[in-house]
């Protein structure tokens, strides 16, 4: 008989979100499957488990996924854990779910802490209906693009997103979208837990005045606010955002830097265009 893949949601901050049978699955399986076993370690440890540990990551997920179906071919059980939440959902997970299936393995998962549900019910905005969409494009016409698709969704819109590119990404969904509630919930259970709300556009302003780290969940409601006029779209380029910048005390090389990172660039991207907009 084939072993069973199990799917245990780990904590997202606090050690203390974990479910009982989560801790008991964790120290009977066979193997556990991490994201980072570096990280997973420290949570096992903090509960005594001992089960050993294989690394299992976007950048060996495929190879990795025909190993561990072999054990479970055998007869071993297995488990998947990111690093922090439900394994796969924007994590790994799904090749190795997909292949036990059609191996006729047993599939169960373990739920548990998910930081777009805590988010969601924390947020103020509608939970009837919402949309998941992962993480938005890091670049700024495909995040454009795609939060056009996604704007005439009657639910509440959940993305997760970079904090260095969080104001981008705020001011593209204001021009997109027009003017919504919003909410950006930041290092969820954490010390230093965040829940910030306000309008896209005051939201746009926070963030790119006041600087922030940690995981971000971006939450936008699903109508824009009545009587207010949508955004007109930003006319800043990469040179004005540079000068900008190096107005700030910035070096050049620092300032193009960032110019790339709120327009959702790559560094090469952002110094082509600058060399265009001069050359003009």
């Amino acid at each position: 008989m084939p072993g069973t893949l199990y799917l245990i949601a780990t904590p997202i901050g606090n050690l203390e979100d974990i479910t009982h049978r989560a801790i008991r699955l964790l120290g009977a399986v066979d193997l556990i499957a991490c994201e980072d076993t570096r990280h997973t370690r420290k949570l096992l440890n903090h509960y005594g488990i001992n089960t050993r540990t294989i690394s299992y990551h976007e950048h060996n997920e495929r190879e990795r996924a025909a190993q561990l179906l072999k054990l479970l071919d055998s007869g071993s059980d297995v488990a998947i854990v990111s690093d922090a939440g439900t394994p796969g959902i924007s994590d790994p997970g799904y090749r190795l779910t997909q292949l036990a299936i059609e191996g006729g393995a047993l599939v169960v998962p373990i739920p548990g802490a998910s930081a777009l549900v805590a988010a969601l019910v924390a947020s103020g905005l509608p939970t009837d209906e919402f949309l998941f969409g992962g993480f938005l494009p890091a670049r700024a016409v495909a995040r454009r693009a795609r939060l056009k698709e996604v704007g005439e969704i009657p639910a509440t819109l959940i993305f997760y997103e970079a904090p260095h590119r969080i104001a981008a990404t705020l001011q593209d969904a204001y021009e997109i979208l027009g003017e919504r509630k919003a909410v950006v919930a930041r290092e969820l259970t954490k010390m230093h837990e965040e829940i910030a709300r306000g309008t896209l556009s005051e939201l746009a302003a926070r963030f790119r005045s006041e600087g922030r780290r940690g995981e971000m969940v971006l939450l936008i409601d699903r109508h824009p606010i009545a009587g207010v006029a949508n955004a007109a779209p930003t006319t800043e380029t990469i040179g004005t955002l540079v000068a900008a910048f190096e107005n700030e005390g910035m070096d050049h090389r620092a300032a193009l830097k960032k110019a790339a990172r709120e327009l959702g660039l790559s560094r090469d991207e952002a110094y082509r265009k600058l060399v265009a907009e001069r050359g003009n």
